[in-house]
């Protein structure tokens, strides 16, 4: 069995989670609504306060998808109740966020400034060059920090660049001058 996938979710206190044909899952909570469409294969059941998903065979595919299903519920549970964030820093002389409405403005070395309109569901704040993005949807998060973070990747001479909160940037020694 996956050891994952066989797991139960616990459903927290004001999450209410529904499960409609075709395996539509909807979760609601104290922070917004998510819904997804989850392989059919999958049996998914609301047991009390806990959610357990089970797979029919032992088919490859079959155990792969167990696990797959049970994170993606637990993703939906938890970005209802506690939500995702993630940090982004801004290094490099002259390189800065700032934000406008729902407008990041970042200076990055270009001759324009960069914008880039926060999508449905995410909201940013920027903090002394700290971008943070929060939202229910994980992976809605984590895809939005990925287009910001792609605007200026850091280099690994100076580490110049936007760059995650816990992202270690291997550094490199320049070039040596001749004697």
């Amino acid at each position: 069995m996956s050891r994952i996938g066989r797991m139960p979710i616990a459903i927290p206190a004001g999450v209410t989670v529904e499960v409609a044909e075709n395996n539509k899952v909807t979760v609601k909570g104290p922070k917004g609504t998510l819904e997804r469409v989850l392989p059919a294969e999958m049996e998914i059941k609301v047991e009390g306060a806990e959610i357990v998903v089970s797979r029919p065979n032992d088919l490859k595919k079959m155990k792969s998808l167990h696990g797959l299903t049970r994170t993606l519920i637990n993703n939906m549970v938890v970005g209802v109740t506690a939500g995702y964030e993630k940090k982004l820093e801004v290094n490099g002389v002259g390189y800065k966020a700032a934000k406008a409405g729902k407008k990041l403005t970042l200076s990055l070395g270009f001759s324009h400034p960069v914008e880039m309109e926060d999508p449905e569901g995410i909201e940013t704040t920027v903090d002394n060059n700290i971008i943070v993005v929060k939202g229910i949807d994980k992976e809605k998060v984590g895809q939005f920090a990925a287009e910001i973070r792609d605007k200026r990747r850091p280099e690994p001479y100076k580490g110049k660049g936007i760059k995650y909160a816990d992202e270690v940037i291997r550094r490199k020694v320049g070039k040596t001058g001749k004697k």
